[in-house]
């Protein structure tokens, strides 16, 4: 038999890439035993990693078989994601773990496609997302996940049961209002608006759930980010210095509210041909990449200008949706796992955990 600290050791020697760490250091391993030459345990990662399982468990097996006494290992790879901390003063929404906003600071980067996206390649990998779309003058949401003319259901006048599309929950101003109906909304209106879809809808029990923010810097993005407990925020630029100048506003706004910036994605980084397949930096070159290294954050990944992407969120199938397996859902998939690393990495909330006083007169 081999001993614990030979186990352990040899479970330290497998470091998990999607975080650069060990899984003992991670302190994911949970359950270790052993029976005879049977050694037994569970992989418990802080995000959702669902695509990677097999392979995890491949890893460990094949560290463990290595040591003497051990001819049978049993791992078993799960997801146990916790909730992590908002800004001061804030708590976590009720039935929501986590809460990401994904900005822009200009419109016509791509956020909402890439937002879409990710929400579907976190569910993709095992977690149970939903996504708010927070433009109220322009909501796209309702196109992307092909529910538009649906409404959602209202059981007692008051509270709204988000649709569901692909295996996410999702709520938008375009659920309840025409297509064509124009929001001649002052600021103050939009703000109650939104918050009144975020509080008011029945999120169910959602690991995540992503906020697709409106274009800018101004009112409303700014009093968002004050109200809602927000774990992250992710920035969405393209490498064109005129759209860098913008996504530079939207990351300093919330590093002046308190909110952590988890990282940068550089979306249409370089178009790919339909015809030929030739791959060309049409809106210049590294520059979300400089953005992310001025401003100490993490470049979470490069996005290319490709038709496929275009025409699936035309249809109601977002890429991860329509070619899960496919190169463009892969590159989504470990964006979102780089997403959920950096939430995962972050303090603990434990206010759902800590128990509540109640004053009766008896």
């Amino acid at each position: 038999m081999a001993t614990l600290n030979e186990l352990n050791t040899a479970l330290a020697a497998c470091v998990d890439r999607d975080t650069g760490r060990d899984y003992v250091a991670m302190k994911a391993v949970r359950d270790l035993s052993q029976d005879g030459e049977l050694v037994s345990l569970t992989l418990a990662l802080p995000y959702p990693a669902q695509s990677r399982h097999a392979e995890i468990g491949a890893q460990l097996e094949q560290a463990l078989l290595a040591l003497e006494g051990v001819s049978r290992v049993n791992v078993k790879v799960e997801t146990r994601i916790e909730a992590h901390t908002v800004q001061r003063g804030l708590t976590p929404l009720p039935g929501v773990k986590n809460v990401i906003a994904i900005a822009s600071g200009k419109g016509g980067v791509g956020k909402s496609t890439t937002a879409v996206n990710l929400a579907l390649a976190l569910s993709a990998e095992g977690a149970r997302v939903g996504i708010l779309d927070a433009d109220i003058y322009g909501p796209s949401q309702p196109l992307m996940l092909g529910l538009q003319g649906q409404r959602p259901e209202s059981p007692d006048g008051k509270s709204i049961i988000p649709l569901s599309a692909h295996g996410i929950q999702a709520m938008s101003i375009g659920f309840l209002i025409d297509a064509e109906q124009p929001m001649v909304w002052r600021g103050p209106m939009v703000t109650q608006a939104l918050m009144q879809l975020l509080n008011d809808s029945r999120w169910d029990d959602l690991d995540y759930l992503l906020i697709d923010l409106p274009p800018g810097t101004g009112d409303i993005q700014l009093t968002l980010s004050q109200k809602v407990p927000l774990t992250g925020a992710v920035i969405v630029t393209t490498p064109q210095d005129i759209a860098l100048l913008d996504a530079r506003k939207g990351l300093k706004m919330f590093e002046k509210v308190g909110v952590p910036v988890t990282g940068v994605v550089e979306n249409m980084a370089m178009h790919i041909c339909s015809n030929c397949g030739h791959a060309e930096a049409i809106f210049g070159e590294g520059g979300g990449g400089r953005m992310a290294q001025e401003y100490g954050v993490e470049l979470l990944g490069q996005l290319p200008l490709e038709m496929s992407i275009r025409l699936a969120t035309d249809t109601g199938a977002p890429s991860v949706a329509a070619e899960p397996d496919g190169a463009v859902a892969a590159l989504y998939k470990a964006i979102a796992r780089k997403v959920a690393v950096k939430i995962g990495e972050k303090a603990k909330d434990f206010s759902a955990k800590l128990p509540k006083i109640v004053i009766q007169n008896t």
